[in-house]
């Protein structure tokens, strides 16, 4: 668990700080939940649940609907 929360911290981070387009930003998130599913298979649910909608508020935020 602390694994996957250091990996979602970090892309939060780096969504929010770093210079990226909108298409990098989504590959990020993607990249993110295809490493917490390595973590905890058949969870993608979850992730989905969770975390898909902390990102994709930060992504709204920083690049519009």
């Amino acid at each position: 668990m602390r694994r996957l929360r250091m990996m979602v911290d970090f892309a939060v981070a780096v969504l929010r700080h770093r210079p990226l387009t909108r298409s990098e930003a989504e590959q990020l998130v993607e990249h993110v939940r295809t490493d917490a599913l390595e973590l905890f298979p058949d969870k993608g649910e979850t992730f989905d649940l969770i975390y898909r909608p902390r990102f994709r508020r930060i992504i709204e935020e920083r690049f519009g609907n």
